[in-house]
């Protein structure tokens, strides 16, 4: 498992979408879309050092940073 399927398994499993149903419900999964697309945005302007710390190729950031905000 990679560090980034790891990552994103903790946020997968504490989203807030899978609490509430409806209108609540929708509201929070598109809420937490747009922060886990903020995130990834943010991903893309790590530096190499930054990725080499956090232990992430840029080929990875790359691939989960272009990835849509629904996925």
């Amino acid at each position: 498992m990679s560090t980034i399927d790891a990552i994103g398994g903790v946020a997968t499993a504490a989203s807030p979408h899978r609490k509430h149903g409806g209108l609540r419900g929708f509201v929070g999964w598109l809420a937490f879309c747009m922060e886990r697309r903020r995130t990834r945005l943010a991903l893309l302007e790590l530096t190499d050092d930054q990725l080499a710390d956090i232990g992430i190729s840029r080929c990875d950031a790359y691939r989960e940073g272009l990835r849509p905000f629904y996925d």
